[in-house]
């Protein structure tokens, strides 16, 4: 006897086969109001936790997407509303002038994090769509938006980067489309002030950035500052968070590696990795016993001159998000230098 499925689990069924879909982008859509991966996850979770439990009452007046939208702006509009935006280093002050001198302590600061590109799916095998994404997602871009207030914040992504036409955003967040237009123009007059001047370079091919990626990760492997200084370009940036400590300029980026990270071959296994539609490389440390702890994710900014910003994220508990075991094994052989791998690298301590 074929038995009868309950009517609210055949309602589950249906909200999860219908919503389900729209997990990636709204992570990322959460990501760029908050500028947390963490707190990003947590807040798609909260979207559908609202979604499942109002779902009786859609009535369809809007799209499904567009109705998850509206629940997701104001998750996260209530999260901002008693907090500060959160910074990368060079948001807080002007560079360094001693690579070699000691660095800042980590300031009562939340910091930006970077996105692993892997939880980020473009629903579009059109080029340009792909493109228009990633951008959308690159790491100055989303710092930029952290100094716009939540509402400014929202209205911009959803009309500049999910494209919702005036009147979607205006029901979306319960105020007049003249109100939506205002709120749009200011937001991007305020962002043409804080966006950094380096979004204007001409990023790098695809092939371009697997090969600096690829000798960026072998010159830390082999400690060869000198060819890690032909990656780099005249103007040159490296940001550290947690330190508030940064430098600008080739030659005291190179100096910083020189004097405090690569100081002798093997002691870094870098790992290939994609955060924010950037090369990335996961950094892993190598310990007394040989083992290789996860240390710092390093997203990295090309151009086809190569490399010109970097920022490494010195908080290994982002390796879990980016699908990276937290140690490696040493290799069989001992302590000679490793071949890069599917991976990401991160330099070591700095001393002070």
């Amino acid at each position: 006897m074929t038995q009868m499925a309950h009517p609210e689990v055949e309602a589950d069924e249906v909200f999860a086969r219908l919503a389900s879909p729209y997990r990636s982008e709204l992570l990322a859509y959460c990501y760029r109001m908050i500028g947390s991966v963490h707190d990003a996850e947590d807040l798609v979770q909260e979207t559908y936790l609202r979604a499942w439990r109002s779902y009786e009452a859609f009535e369809g007046r809007a799209s499904l997407r567009t109705w998850l939208y509206r629940i997701a702006t104001n998750v996260c509009l209530t999260a901002l509303e008693h907090r500060e935006r959160r910074p990368l280093p060079s948001g807080l002050g002007g560079p360094a002038d001693d690579p070699e001198g000691p660095v800042a302590p980590p300031p009562e600061v939340t910091w930006l994090q970077p996105l692993p590109d892997r939880l980020v799916r473009v629903g579009s095998d059109d080029p340009a769509a792909i493109v228009a994404a990633r951008e959308s997602l690159r790491l100055a871009l989303v710092a930029a938006l952290q100094y716009l207030p939540p509402r400014q914040r929202a209205v911009l992504i959803l009309r500049d980067v999910l494209a919702l036409r005036a009147a979607e955003v205006a029901e979306l967040l319960d105020i007049s489309v003249p109100a939506v237009k205002s709120i749009l123009q200011r937001a991007r007059a305020r962002l043409d002030q804080v966006a950094p001047s380096e979004d204007d370079a001409t990023e790098a091919s695809g092939a371009r950035q697997r090969e600096l990626l690829d000798r960026y990760a072998a010159a830390f492997e082999n400690a060869d500052i000198t060819a890690l200084m032909g990656l780099l370009t005249e103007d040159a940036v490296l940001e550290m968070p947690p330190t508030p400590t940064w430098f600008a300029g080739r030659d005291s980026v190179g100096r910083f590696f020189a004097s405090r990270i690569l100081t002798a071959p093997g002691l870094f296994r870098m790992v290939p990795t994609a955060a924010n539609g950037q090369p990335a490389v996961a950094m892993y440390q190598r310990g007394p016993d040989g083992v290789r702890h996860a240390y710092a994710v390093m997203v990295l900014s090309a151009s086809e001159a190569g490399i010109r910003h970097i920022v490494v994220f010195r908080d290994p508990g982002l390796f879990e998000q980016f699908g990276l075991p937290p140690t490696l094994e040493p290799a069989p052989t001992g302590d000679s230098v490793e071949a890069p791998d599917s991976g990401s690298s991160a330099p070591g301590r700095p001393t002070s």
